[in-house]
């Protein structure tokens, strides 16, 4: 008889700590998001949760029969966000707000917190409710909410620290409650008890579940506990703001089903050495994700900022030779913003090249197409390139100001006071189309701007406003041979 074949008795698991993904044995990469040194033991094999047919509660419905109103939009108070988010909020949604520690996501939702507690008509905001009463809501008819039960569970700070921050912003409202807690079951019995409209859990990294295994932020923490926030909400119909800490790569940290999960996914951004922050919409079950809203980070709070355009641009007394004004669009909405060129002898035998706000790769290529199809020699010197305001030019229509920048630093003449350029360059010279010329030529004239130059078209760019002239380039030679006739 063979002898009886040993079996193992090491029945681990190993789980990777970012995307879930699970292996019989350790290995360095993940197969799932291959992402390296993410894969790390869990324990014994995940025991399947299964059920068995059980009595409907609430049986199916057609879809003709089913009441629309009880999704309608309620706005936060804040037009911004209510931009970003599509109208406002949604009753039983849950919205991710994602961002690099110290951006302000606390604040802003603090902010967002007490003025829908408070019922404030929108346009308000934490500043603007100092003034005025917080006793009574305001008139839905009017444009504003009624004042509504919010409920505010932080994890990181102590509610005290939260009520400080909350008395140097003017965001105290009478409806709002704050709770400090790790635990989810704690959690659960606070929306029991205060029953929210909107419930704000700062942040879901830091809750964990008694009932199952790991440290707080793990994977089957962050699933548990985002698992049974969502049930809430929607067995509630409360709307649910949920702040995500983010990783060194910028990306939402934990498990990436966290991202599929909720309905609405937000990026709140911004340099830390500028007020301007952005908020992004990376994915709206309710509304577009090509809208970004802008705030100004106060040190008394956080502002919305309906009409950004003026704080990317310098304020000097007199042209200056190097800067060229461009109009960028962040989603939807058109922004005017400003590209500032300097150019210098280079002391050492490879010039310098340095940028901020703009691709550093795409700069390179620009230079390149302004020496040799333009004629400058720029390649032997010292190039620096910044926008104003902290603002980061991604998109190609910037290109065109760009160079027109790199052009009048070359020649140390600057360009017409009134003027405004965009357009994408290519290899050859060329200058190509880019989407929204008219709604970037009516910013243009909003703004008082009296010439701008834009890419060269077959159909023309059709009616303009009054008072503003339009110049179609087709390349960078014409381009330079307008701003610049001594060099033709």
């Amino acid at each position: 008889m063979s002898p009886a074949r040993k079996t193992s008795k090491n029945t681990n698991m190993y789980r990777c700590r970012e995307c879930g993904w699970t292996t019989a044995k350790w290995v360095g990469r993940c197969g799932e998001c291959q992402q390296w040194g993410t894969v790390e033991e869990a324990g014994g094999p995940t025991v399947a949760r299964t059920s068995a047919a059980r009595t409907v509660e609430t049986p199916a419905r057609p879809i003709a029969d089913v009441d629309a109103s009880l999704a309608q939009f309620s706005s936060t108070g804040i037009q911004e966000f209510d931009r970003v988010l599509g109208g406002g909020l949604v009753p039983g949604a849950v919205i991710l707000m994602a961002g690099e520690p110290g951006v302000g996501k606390s604040t802003l939702l603090l902010d967002v917190a007490s003025t829908f507690a408070r019922g404030t008509s929108v346009g308000q905001g934490a500043g603007a409710a100092e003034s005025g009463s917080t006793s009574s809501g305001a008139d839905p008819s009017e444009g504003g909410h009624p004042a509504h039960d919010v409920l505010y569970v932080t994890g990181e700070e102590s509610a005290a620290q939260v009520k400080l921050r909350a008395d140097r912003i003017g965001a105290v409202a009478d409806t709002l409650y704050l709770a400090s807690e790790t635990d989810l079951g704690a959690a659960l019995a606070h929306m029991d008890k205060v029953s929210p409209s909107l419930l704000v859990v700062d942040s879901v990294q830091t809750l964990a579940s008694a009932e199952v295994e790991g440290a707080a932020g793990g994977v089957t923490q962050v699933r548990e506990v985002a698992a049974s926030i969502i049930a809430e909400a929607k067995k509630r119909n409360m709307t649910t703001l949920l702040v995500g800490h983010v990783t060194k790569e910028g990306t939402i940290a934990g498990p990436r089903l966290l991202e599929h999960l909720v309905d609405v996914v937000c990026q709140f951004e911004g340099d830390k050495n500028s007020r301007i922050r952005m908020l992004r919409a990376v994915k709206n079950r309710f509304g577009p994700t090509d809208e970004v809203g802008c705030f100004d980070l106060l040190e008394d709070g956080i502002e919305g900022v309906s009409d950004p355009s003026g704080l990317f641009v310098s304020r000097t007394a007199h042209p200056v030779a190097g800067t060229c004004l461009t109009i960028t669009m962040e989603g939807r909405r058109p922004l005017l913003a400003e590209v500032q060129a300097l150019l210098d002898e280079s002391a050492t035998a490879q010039p310098r090249r340095a940028t901020a706000g703009l691709d550093s790769a795409r700069t390179a290529m620009l230079l390149a197409v302004l020496q040799r199809r333009a004629g400058f020699n720029v390649g032997k010197l010292d190039c620096y390139l910044s926008t104003v305001g902290g603002v980061r030019l991604n998109e190609p229509a910037a290109d065109l100001a760009t160079v027109m920048a790199l052009a009048s630093a070359a020649e140390d003449k600057p360009l017409p006071r009134r003027l405004v350029v965009f357009g994408e360059v290519g290899l050859a010279g060329e200058v190509r189309a880019v989407p929204g010329i008219r709604q970037r030529i009516n910013e243009v004239a909003r703004l008082g701007f009296t010439h701008v130059m834009v890419p060269a078209s077959p159909a023309g760019v059709g009616e303009v406003p009054e008072g503003v002239h339009v110049k179609e380039v087709a390349s960078v030679v014409d381009a330079v041979d307008t701003l610049f006739p001594s060099r033709s």
